[in-house]
């Protein structure tokens, strides 16, 4: 497979992405920097997977399913599950959102992991009806989220040391990015405004209980726009109203979103401090949203391109 063939597939999920990003369940997402106090459930009564041939669903699972050293048990991923680069030599069963029971059916699986938020739900309906288990894992934006997801694909895979130690890595490095952002006094932190897209001058941007919204927090900001839940379009008060210094954005790569220019001069935006000193963050969707084992690594690098190094 050639790097344009893996570059096409990538931009064909960043197209899809808005979407997904929408279907993601509301969690709250407070921080915490305690210590690592995630209890380990038990499933030691759970019946055993054959996860011998494995579908995932939801890039986040796939990502843990590889920092595991698990990941010869996959023979098919949806379209989110694009990283690591290895993962898009797997057959693709389509988008999250949208699957297809035949075509998951059809690779022959013994079991199928998705993340909480796949669908629609008559094709969940048909898979947990079928034969072969099928089994969600519930998705928070938070710190402790990650390491309760890790804990269950883990468990279901039938590795719990390999989860544990998985967790305690993911943890510490987490918590080492959270006391750091944390160091920043309240007065001083800067409010970021994440849209999701801005079509026909229309801004859809992120309230609370939103991957965005759990990030921006992870890195030491404010959501300029916490007072409602979800993704909502904004009016030209509201974003008046919301004083942003920074506007966070996916960057989609195929050259399709709203170019910075065009953003900036849309009438409300262009009377923000992020628009007088055109302050806009664009990062790879899939690693600043995943709330992965990478989400750490996305928390520093967005709290850098707030801050300063």
């Amino acid at each position: 497979m050639t790097m344009r063939n893996n570059l096409r597939r990538i931009r064909t999920w960043e197209l899809a992405l808005t979407a997904a990003v929408m279907a993601l369940p509301l969690i709250p997402t407070a921080p915490t920097v305690e210590g690592f106090a995630f209890i380990r459930p038990a499933h030691a009564e759970e019946k055993k997977l054959d996860t011998s041939r494995l579908v995932s669903v939801g890039g986040d699972i796939t990502e843990i399913v590889y920092a595991l050293g698990e990941e010869s048990r996959l023979i098919a991923r949806d379209t989110t599950s694009i990283y690591p680069e290895a993962a898009l030599k797997l057959p693709n069963v389509g988008y999250m959102r949208a699957l297809s029971p035949e075509g998951i059916l059809a690779m022959n699986p013994t079991a199928i992991i998705a993340v909480e938020g796949s669908g629609p739900q008559e094709a969940l309906t048909v898979l947990k009806n079928a034969s072969v288990p099928f089994e969600t894992v519930p998705s928070a934006f938070t710190r402790d989220g990650i390491i309760a997801k890790i804990d269950r694909v883990g468990t279901l895979l039938g590795v719990p040391d390999k989860a544990k130690a998985l967790e305690e890595k993911v943890a510490a490095d987490l918590e080492a990015a959270i006391a750091d952002a944390e160091k920043r006094p309240e007065a001083e932190r800067k409010r970021v405004l994440f849209i999701l897209s801005a079509q026909n001058g229309r801004i859809m941007a992120s309230g609370t209980g939103t991957a965005a919204d759990g990030i921006v927090k992870l890195a030491g900001a404010i959501n300029a726009v916490g007072a409602f839940p979800g993704y909502k379009p904004l009016t030209d008060e509201a974003i008046i109203e919301a004083k942003p210094d920074i506007i966070l954005m996916m960057n989609r790569g195929d050259g399709a979103g709203t170019k910075n220019e065009d953003l900036l001069a849309q009438p409300a935006i262009a009377l923000t401090p992020a628009a007088e000193k055109k302050a806009i963050i664009r990062m790879d969707g899939v690693y600043l949203l995943g709330f992965g084992p990478r989400t750490a690594a996305a928390a520093r690098e967005l709290n850098t391109a707030i801050y300063g190094g």
